[in-house]
């Protein structure tokens, strides 16, 4: 952590608290088991959640003794809705935007970190996954669904970008596939998720403690990796592979506008996409495509997130993430105001100005 971020750090932790147990983490066995523990608000993520797992990721990575790790979510309804945005919407309320940089810079690290973590990474993706929760898994070297999995990048709906690295992930689905899911912020399924390389096993729901217990016991990667395939079946068939006839050339197109044109020459399926699409904030969605395209040009996560964090940093600081959360999450009226309101006032100046470089305050890794 660097002087900005232990400044702002200290700041951020007057504003917010985290329980001891909000996420548990421990060694059992030979595993390292970390669990995220707050079912009441879908285990959504905190900069100390954050802060506690990159730490012990950290610690784990040195550690002989520790084969591997395995990651799940407390509670029946997900593994985790991603981040805590209310309080990141309080924050920039207060007129203290800085704690959203700090947030982000320390969920990104951590992203990076599960890419690289050099020891197997065991994320049970059961139930709700979505924005962080998708980057505390979808990097991971095995990543498990059930067919209780509803995984999504929603953030096109509250005036944001896919971020954790899945502008990475999801850029280089092939038959734009990944396009698709993240402009109109589809949920996914276990078998979708599987499809369009978001996941590797699809275990039924009733077994997954079972595979818990299996794993942590497990005397070597080789007998955890044994324990996942035993108890893996066959997807069903993914409902989004079967679009790809049409996805591929809707969404081939140069820009946003042309692809919409093409979405309403399409079939019923093209046109629902359009809808969606079309409801959702300009900016977010101009960004976000711009941001799908760069992301299929790196060999890496790093920078992307880089690319992620420019943009991110620009949008908190905009006005469309504070109404975007309000009306979802504050006020839940589901109207909410863009600024602006088409798609014809978001231009290419400035586009540039949300993905230029930050100078000093870069992300590094």
């Amino acid at each position: 952590m660097n002087r900005l971020d232990s400044f702002f750090y200290e700041q951020f932790q007057t504003g917010v608290s985290m329980s001891d147990s909000d996420v548990l983490i421990r060694i059992v066995g030979q595993w390292g088991h970390i669990t995220l523990n707050r079912p009441r608000a879908l285990n959504a993520l905190t900069f100390a959640m954050c802060n506690a797992i990159d730490d012990a990721l950290a610690a784990w990575t040195r550690d002989s003794g520790v084969l591997g790790v395995l990651i799940d979510g407390a509670g029946e309804r997900g593994f985790c809705a991603g981040a805590d945005i209310r309080a990141l919407y309080d924050a920039i309320r207060k007129g203290e935007v800085a704690q959203a940089d700090v947030f982000f810079a320390r969920e990104y690290r951590l992203n990076a970190r599960i890419a690289k973590f050099p020891k197997p990474y065991i994320a049970l993706m059961d139930g709700l996954t979505m924005g962080g929760g998708v980057g505390l898994s979808a990097h991971g070297s095995h990543r498990v669904v059930s067919e209780r999995t509803v995984l999504a990048m929603p953030e096109v709906g509250i005036g944001f970008i896919p971020d954790v690295g899945a502008t990475y992930l999801l850029g280089r689905v092939p038959d734009n596939l990944g396009t698709h899911a993240a402009l109109t912020a589809m949920r996914l399924t276990g078998a979708d998720s599987i499809a369009i390389g978001l996941a590797d096993y699809y275990v039924p729901g009733q077994l997954l403690d079972d595979l818990r217990q299996r794993v942590l016991t497990a005397p070597s990667a080789d007998h955890a990796v044994a324990a996942l395939r035993a108890c893996a079946t066959a997807p069903p068939a993914s409902a989004l592979l079967e679009q790809r006839g049409w996805t591929q050339s809707c969404y081939d197109h140069a820009s946003i506008d042309d692809i919409l044109v093409a979405l309403g020459n399409g079939g019923e399926a093209a046109h629902m996409a359009r809808t969606v699409i079309a409801a959702q904030s300009p900016t977010a969605i101009k960004l976000t495509l711009r941001a799908l395209r760069a992301g299929r040009g790196y060999n890496a996560v790093e920078p992307c997130l880089q690319q992620e964090y420019r943009v991110a940093l620009r949008c908190m600081r905009a006005p469309d993430f504070t109404e975007g959360v309000r009306a979802a999450v504050v006020d839940k009226d589901r109207t909410p105001h863009w600024q602006p309101d088409s798609l014809a006032q978001v231009d290419e100046a400035t586009l540039d100005r949300y993905f230029a470089p930050l100078g000093a305050a870069e992300l590094l890794f």
